[in-house]
């Protein structure tokens, strides 16, 4: 049995000091400091004549958007996270370098209140992975895509999987628990697989391409990927 919602919003309460470490991002994340810095420029220069609204799903402390304001300071932003503590980190820290519209939402993103078409750009960065079956997947992106106004974007970065079972083996098992017990050691390793197992579903990058596709974005994007860490965009 995977993870319940309650269950994962109590990891994250207790995880905010983890997840608010703006030069290195989440370490168990192969090139989060890389794509944070990627990901936010390339926003900042697909949008610069204007306001952008922003909705950052699964917020956590607000890294992305912290990173985002050092690029570019016209935006009203909506933050939104499973988890109370996140969202209250996330807000203190942003505050401090953003005086325009700041607002918190705090639940599940599938059930996200906002009128279709409210926003320029949607972050999503370690979040899609806790969907679980195709039509949860191809509902979630739907969703997130009417939220979208023409024009908008929405930028992903989370961890996938291969196609092949023998590929999934080397870049996940292999590849990737060496990356982990070079950070620590063997006993961490296996803790990270434990809760991913536990917690996460994910797909593979091609799924979420043809997904995106099927939803309505005209135009898909890779941006970067790193044996099972992704980031890629929909523009619609």
């Amino acid at each position: 049995m995977k993870s319940t919602l309650a269950e994962i919003e109590a990891r994250f309460d207790n995880d905010v000091i983890r997840f608010s470490n703006l030069e290195t991002g989440q370490q168990t994340t192969l090139d989060a400091a890389f794509n944070m810095d990627l990901m936010t420029s390339a926003i900042a220069k697909h949008y610069p004549h204007k306001t952008i609204r922003v909705l950052d799903i699964g917020c956590g402390a607000g890294n992305y958007v912290l990173k985002l304001l050092q690029k570019k300071k016209e935006l009203d932003l909506t933050l939104s996270d499973l988890s109370q503590p996140m969202l209250d980190k996330a807000l203190e820290r942003v505050k401090e370098v953003h005086d325009g519209s700041i607002r918190l939402k705090k639940g599940d993103f599938r059930n996200l209140s906002a009128t279709e078409g409210t926003y320029d750009v949607i972050i999503a960065t370690a979040v899609l992975h806790h969907l679980r079956d195709d039509a949860d997947w191809e509902g979630s992106f739907k969703n997130l895509y009417d939220l979208l106004n023409p024009g908008g974007s929405i930028w992903i970065f989370d961890l996938i999987q291969q196609q092949t079972p023998t590929l999934q083996t080397l870049v996940y098992e292999e590849l990737y628990g060496d990356y982990l017990v070079g950070l620590k050691d063997a006993e961490y390793r296996d803790a990270v697989f434990t809760y991913i197992e536990k917690e996460d579903s994910p797909r593979s990058l091609m799924y979420q391409l043809n997904l995106l596709t099927k939803v309505g974005f005209s135009q898909v994007d890779i941006l970067h990927k790193n044996l099972c860490f992704a980031s890629y965009v929909g523009l619609k």
